[in-house]
């Protein structure tokens, strides 16, 4: 198999294995244990379901291990097409999880909360709850924050997809709108929190981007026969 082709498969299947841990942390458990605006309820969830919520605790991190793994596999596909802006890229995912890292612990914070360790016996129930549910905010907030990064490192993907001569260019080019659709979702999360599901349900298509290079890179790899002979 060409190098380039190996290396392209590589970067899909790395990309891949987000799928089974991004939507079970992000999505699914979130949706299943808190319910907006009532912290009692949300205990009682996260308490009743105690493993699920440690898994989408693990889930986070390990998605962070993923994600900077997904970024030297790109970098090693993309540097020679530009190093400078692959440089860029990585260092944009390597924020990105750090800033994943470290908003993991507002749910293990909560979590501690809501079980209500000895130590914590001067607050009273409601109390304790209140306060976990306010690090359950915060953590929803921090999403808010990645969201940034999640787009901005798009940015010199797409570039890079775009000027490779292997891939696709108009993936390049969706990848580079997807970067946008991100921040977009970031700004309406801070400043227009009641339309949060709305926006997030209508950038769908924008943000499938990232859906079409992962299925490309895995099925096809990378057209080398597209490359100058020297390169091949």
């Amino acid at each position: 198999m060409h190098p380039i082709k190996k290396a392209a498969r590589i970067a899909g299947f790395i990309y891949l294995s987000m799928v089974f841990t991004a939507p079970f942390s992000l999505i699914y458990v979130p949706s299943k244990l808190i319910v907006r605006g009532n912290a009692a309820a949300t205990a009682d969830n996260i308490l009743a379901h105690e493993t699920m919520f440690r898994l989408s605790i693990f889930g986070d991190l390990i998605g962070q291990v993923i994600f900077i793994c997904l970024g030297i596999a790109l970098y090693r596909l993309l540097s020679n097409v530009n190093k400078t802006w692959a440089a860029l890229m990585v260092a944009f995912v390597l924020v990105s999880a750090a800033v994943g890292f470290l908003n993991t612990l507002n749910n293990i914070a909560a979590l501690t909360l809501f079980r209500g360790a000895d130590f914590l016996a001067v607050f009273d129930k409601p109390q304790r709850d209140a306060l976990a549910y306010l690090f359950v905010r915060l953590h929803s907030q921090g999403i808010s924050i990645d969201e940034i990064f999640w787009g901005v490192w798009l940015f010199p993907f797409g570039l890079l997809v775009f000027r490779s001569g292997f891939l696709p260019r108009w993936i390049g080019v969706w990848l580079m709108i997807n970067c946008f659709g991100y921040v977009f979702l970031s700004v309406i999360s801070f400043f227009f929190p009641a339309y949060d599901d709305k926006a997030f349900l209508y950038l769908q298509p924008v943000l499938f981007g990232e859906l079409a290079i992962m299925l490309y890179l895995v099925i096809r790899g990378a057209n080398v026969k597209a490359l100058p002979a020297e390169a091949v």
